[in-house]
């Protein structure tokens, strides 16, 4: 969400670069069996990436994919909270639901994060910190931090966070 804050050369670079990821990686993406979800702020892009978007998550939908890959567009943490909270006490004020009703899993469907599971953060980039993404999922993901900007990032990148991943003995709080 606050990258469109960035000069509008970038902006164009940006959406170019989804339109470009989208074309060259749904064919393969349907036939490896995943499917491809968009989340954010998809309103705030132009009609010709909006339908390439609809079109990819049409395109890639099946009952039980492999992998279920999500990709955050103009997506903003706190402005997501503020919404889920907004979302709670408009469903509070109508009465369909009470105070003792709301926990975790009441915000986490509230949440336009397709999926609250969320088991690994990789940020390329060098930067060491969420900047501001999915502040509620992270609770218990594992957070890896690359120096290679997202275009730069390989599969072989990719697979040797995921091998790092399954070193990791997850805990969700508890000692053993």
């Amino acid at each position: 969400s606050e990258n469109w804050s960035r000069p509008e050369n970038e902006i164009n670079g940006i959406k170019k670069l989804i339109v470009k990821a989208i074309t060259d990686q749904v064919p393969e993406l349907k036939e490896q069996g995943v499917m491809l979800t968009f989340f954010g702020d998809i309103s705030s892009f132009g009609k010709e990436i909006k339908s390439k978007i609809s079109t990819a998550e049409d395109d890639t939908f099946i009952q039980n994919p492999k992998l279920k890959l999500n990709v955050a567009l103009a997506y903003g943490g706190r402005q997501d909270i503020v919404n889920i909270c907004k979302k709670i006490v408009s469903n509070y004020d109508v009465g369909h639901i009470n105070k003792n009703d709301i926990d975790e899993e009441l915000i986490a469907s509230a949440s336009e994060v397709p999926d609250d599971k969320t088991d690994l953060i990789i940020r390329t980039g060098g930067d060491k910190r969420l900047s501001n993404f999915l502040l509620f999922q992270a609770a218990y993901a594992e957070i890896m931090f690359e120096d290679k900007l997202w275009p730069d990032f390989t599969r072989n990148d990719f697979i040797k966070c995921l091998d790092s991943f399954k070193k990791v003995s997850r805990r969700f709080g508890k000692r053993t």
